[in-house]
């Protein structure tokens, strides 16, 4: 018997460890994973936490995740959609830089650390922009504690130059010199790749053709704009010795083109998104501006090859590019598909469409969970101390019912975008989160969010141990 209790003992599951799923209990202590324990140890523990009949993963951590807060407070706060991602299992989110102003200064981020750290209910990261293009610049966001940085190949969209200053790079000078800062500081450079003249280009057509509907915003981001974009950056990349991350591969043509530089040894990782692995265009015509993503949701054949490259490696992360927009914000470009914001809520659906994919065959579930988790946290530095089930490793977990099903019901979204969850609504997932744990505190359980503000900690790489 322990001479001081264990904060809490999860016991009855089985439990998803670096080595596949075994029958262990799990005890924690000062927020980390303390000891794992043959099952029926008896042990002295404050809260014993009985999951028979259920599984215990490592939580889950999102690594493309955007909320824009403190602006835009109608669209989400940062408390609403991290409470959102406690709901979905997630504990722990990295938010893209898209902000206002642009996360492209040390000072910023430092600001903005400061609000999430009063708001959030699950632990968080940011990434930076690389600004104004300089290694101090750069080092400086670093010692901050930006997790990596993020740029766009495409240019800063209408009236929106603030939030994206020194994010949004469409010149290839600007990007290779980004690539060339940033393999300098060694960090990870995240990319959302679609070439801006091509863009620019096909957009001219529709829009000369008065086309406004679902064809209309897919034909005006082909993939060959994606392709393109990818190919440009992962040759400079190649160049200057930069690692790399494809934000949200959405096509055959684009896959193609990672699996092919990643045959030839080049440091390149990509995701893709459960929007472009569940949907296609036809979806998009028939729930309209709610499912206006970009780049764009695409064909049947671009969605099976994405699966392949799941399964071949080729793609190592499945994220939610989560992109709250109003109802009003919506509704403002109805029937206007080239001119609606672009972007879904998919935080409360990862873990379930993952839980769902294994329960179908599609893989398996270790590999479903790694998708979600380790493989995340090892490209990103934080592993193991996020994304496993290990003594020592931080208690960020999710306990799940594979025999429950999630039914997507928009109203009991805890997401502010629940309004405009059209593309999800109505889709069933054999598997269902049941209890989210962070830092060793229930932040979700009983269908209802417990967790307080502030109970999310700050992600600062340099702090983190390692492998």
């Amino acid at each position: 018997m322990n001479a001081q209790p264990y904060d809490m003992l999860i016991t009855g599951g089985t439990v998803m460890l670096d080595d596949g799923l075994a029958k262990q209990d799990i005890a924690l202590r000062g927020g980390k994973i303390a000891t794992i324990l043959e099952p029926g140890t008896s042990v002295s523990a404050t809260r014993v936490l009985d999951i028979s009949g259920k599984h215990l993963l490592p939580g889950i951590i999102d690594v493309h995740f955007h909320v824009r807060a403190p602006s835009h407070p109608e669209r989400g706060t940062v408390n609403s959609e991290t409470r959102a991602a406690a709901a979905g299992g997630v504990t722990t989110i990295f938010e893209m830089p898209i902000s206002n102003p642009c996360c492209n200064s040390s000072e910023v981020l430092v600001s903005r650390r400061d609000h999430f750290a009063a708001e959030a209910v699950v632990n968080f990261a940011l990434f930076g922009a690389p600004g104004a293009l300089d290694s101090k610049g750069i080092e400086d966001m670093l010692a901050a504690g930006a997790v990596a940085f993020k740029i766009f190949t495409t240019a800063s969209p209408p009236n929106r130059d603030a939030e994206f200053l020194g994010l949004a790079l469409p010149g290839e000078m600007e990007q290779y010199e980004a690539l060339r800062l940033v393999a300098k500081s060694g960090s990870l450079l995240v990319v959302h790749a679609e070439s801006e003249p091509m863009m620019h280009h096909y957009m001219e057509k529709e829009l000369a053709a008065g086309h406004t509907d679902a064809d209309a915003h897919v034909n005006s981001r082909p993939s060959i704009v994606e392709a393109v974009a990818i190919a440009k950056i992962l040759t400079m990349a190649r160049s200057v010795g930069a690692r790399i991350h494809i934000a949200h591969v959405t096509s055959k043509e684009a896959l193609d083109v990672v699996r092919a530089f990643q045959a030839i040894g080049t440091d390149v990782s990509a995701e893709t998104c459960p929007h472009y692995l569940l949907f296609t265009n036809d979806d998009v015509a028939r729930v309209g501006v709610d499912a206006k993503i970009n780049p764009p949701i695409r064909t049947a054949a671009d969605r099976e090859a994405l699966w392949a490259g799941i399964a071949d490696g080729t793609l190592s992360m499945v994220t939610t590019d989560h992109a709250p927009f109003s109802r009003r914000d919506k509704e403002n470009a109805k029937g206007d598909m080239l001119a609606a914001p672009p972007g879904s809520p998919g935080i409360e659906f990862l873990l379930p469409m993952m839980l769902d994919a294994a329960a179908r065959g599609k893989l398996d579930l270790k590999a479903a969970i790694d998708l979600i988790t380790s493989n995340g946290a090892a490209r990103f530095g934080i592993y193991p101390q996020k994304g496993a089930i290990r003594e020592g490793s931080d208690a960020d977990l999710v306990v799940v019912d594979l025999d429950r099903e999630t039914v997507v019901d928009p109203a009991k979204l805890f997401t502010a975008a629940r309004e405009c969850a059209g593309l999800f609504a109505g889709q069933t997932y054999k598997g269902a989160v049941d209890t989210t744990i962070v830092g060793g505190k229930v932040v979700f359980e009983g269908g209802d969010v417990v967790g307080k503000p502030g109970t999310g900690e700050f992600l600062h790489p340099r702090n983190l141990m390692r492998a």
